[in-house]
C-alpha cells in the first residue's frame, strides 16, 4: 500500500513531467504553448461561428419577447450559462478547476450599469454577441461597436465618479456544491448533446446525414447555437481562465491587459469564426455603411462600455462567467439590461403605432 509520501512524490512527478493534455497546459516550451493556443483559437472560432449561425443576441431575444410573447431565445441564452455551471461543477469535483473570478456586491451602480448596458445595446440594435453575428453577416458598420466599447471603457473614469468595486470575501456557491450535483449536470449535458444528433430514422446513414445537415444549416436553432457556445467557452474557461472579448477591450483601455498577444489571438479567432459562419451560410455581403449607422454603433458601444465598468462586466462576461458562478450582482445586472431593452422596444412600437395612426387621419 503506498504511503502518503509516495503519493506526494507521484503527484509532484506528474506536475514535473506532465503527459497528455497537461503537457500543454503546464509546458514552458514555446512549441507546446503555440499548439495549446492554436486549439483554443479553434474553440474561439467555433464559438464565433455558433454566435453567427444562431443569431445570438439579447436585443433579438427581447424583441421576440415583445413581438411574439416568446422566451425561446432568452431561455437559450440562459442555457449557455447552465452549460458553464455544469462544466464547472464537474471540473470542481475532479479537482481540475483553477482560481475563479470573485463576485461583487449589488449596489445602485449594478442597476445603473445594467441600464446603460441595455440602452446601449438597444441603440446599437445588438448586444456584444449580436455585434459579432452582424459582423459575420458583413454589416461593417458594427466595426464601430467594439471601438465604441473601448472608448466607453477609456472615458468612463473621466465621466463617472464612482467608488472602486471591491470583490466579495467569499467564493462562489458553485464551488461548494456536492459531487452528486455534478453528476446530475453531467446527465443533463449528455442528454442535450445526444438529443439533437439523433435522427428520427434508426439507420446510421440517415442519422449521419441528419447530423451533417444540422451543422451545415444556414440558421441554427437558438438552443443548438447556445449549446455550442457553452461547450466551447467552457473548455477555454477551465483551461485558460475567465475570458470574454469585452473584458480584453476593457483591460486594454485601462492599461491592465495581461498576456495581451494570446488573448488578442482568441478575439481575432472569435470574429474570424463569425465571418466563416456568415460566408458558409451565404450571409456575408458587402452592405453599404452609412455615417449615421456607424455613429449609432459607436454610441451604443460607448454606452455598453460605460455600463460594463459600473457593473462591472459586459453581457458576454455576465452570461458566461459571473452568472454561471451564481453571483447575484450578475443576475441583477442582466435582468436590468433585459428590462431596459424591453421597455425601449415597447416605447418604440408605441411611438411607431401613434405615428401610423396620425398618418391615416
Amino acid at each position: 500500500m503506498p504511503t502518503m509520501s509516495k503519493v506526494a512524490d507521484a503527484l509532484e512527478g506528474a506536475h514535473a513531467n506532465p503527459s497528455g493534455w497537461r503537457r500543454y497546459l503546464y509546458s514552458t516550451n514555446h512549441k507546446d504553448i503555440g499548439t495549446m493556443y492554436f486549439v483554443f483559437a479553434i474553440c474561439a472560432g467555433l464559438m464565433g461561428y455558433a454566435i453567427q449561425r444562431g443569431a445570438t443576441c439579447t436585443v433579438a431575444a427581447m424583441d421576440e419577447v415583445v413581438r411574439k410573447r416568446s422566451i425561446s431565445r432568452l431561455a437559450a441564452m440562459a442555457e449557455a450559462s447552465l452549460w458553464v455551471v455544469g462544466g464547472l461543477l464537474i471540473a470542481q469535483s475532479l479537482h481540475a478547476l483553477g482560481k475563479m473570478p470573485g463576485g461583487y456586491g449589488v449596489t445602485y451602480l449594478t442597476i445603473v450599469g445594467g441600464a446603460l448596458l441595455g440602452f446601449g445595446a438597444y441603440v446599437n440594435k445588438a448586444c456584444v454577441f449580436g455585434a459579432i453575428a452582424r459582423l459575420g453577416s458583413g454589416e461593417w458598420a458594427y466595426v464601430a461597436t467594439p471601438l465604441g466599447f473601448y472608448a466607453g471603457c477609456a472615458s468612463a473614469p473621466h465621466i463617472f465618479v464612482f467608488p472602486a468595486q471591491q470583490t466579495l470575501p467569499y467564493d462562489s456557491p458553485v464551488l461548494a456544491a456536492s459531487s452528486w450535483v455534478a453528476l446530475v449536470f453531467a446527465g443533463f449535458m449528455l442528454w442535450r448533446l445526444a438529443r439533437p444528433l439523433v435522427a428520427k430514422s434508426g439507420e446510421d446513414e440517415a442519422r449521419n446525414a441528419a447530423v451533417i445537415y444540422r451543422f451545415a444549416a444556414r440558421v441554427w436553432s437558438p438552443h443548438a447555437a447556445t449549446s455550442v457556445i457553452g461547450v466551447t467557452f467552457l473548455l477555454m474557461f477551465i483551461l485558460v481562465g475567465a475570458w470574454a472579448y469585452t473584458d480584453v477591450l476593457a483591460e486594454v483601455a485601462r492599461g491592465m491587459a495581461g498576456n495581451l498577444v494570446a488573448r488578442s489571438l482568441l478575439v481575432f479567432a472569435l470574429f474570424a469564426g463569425a465571418m466563416l459562419g456568415g460566408y458558409t451560410a451565404g450571409r456575408l455581403r458587402r452592405a453599404p455603411v452609412s455615417l449615421a449607422q456607424a455613429a449609432k454603433c459607436f454610441a451604443g458601444g460607448t454606452m455598453m462600455g460605460w455600463g460594463s465598468l459600473l457593473i462591472p462586466g459586459g453581457n458576454d462576461g455576465l452570461l458566461l462567467v459571473a452568472m454561471p458562478l451564481l453571483w447575484p450582482y450578475a443576475w441583477v445586472a442582466f435582468v436590468t439590461m433585459c428590462m431596459t431593452i424591453g421597455i425601449a422596444l415597447v416605447v418604440e412600437r408605441s411611438l411607431a403605432g401613434h405615428g401610423a395612426e396620425e398618418a391615416v387621419h
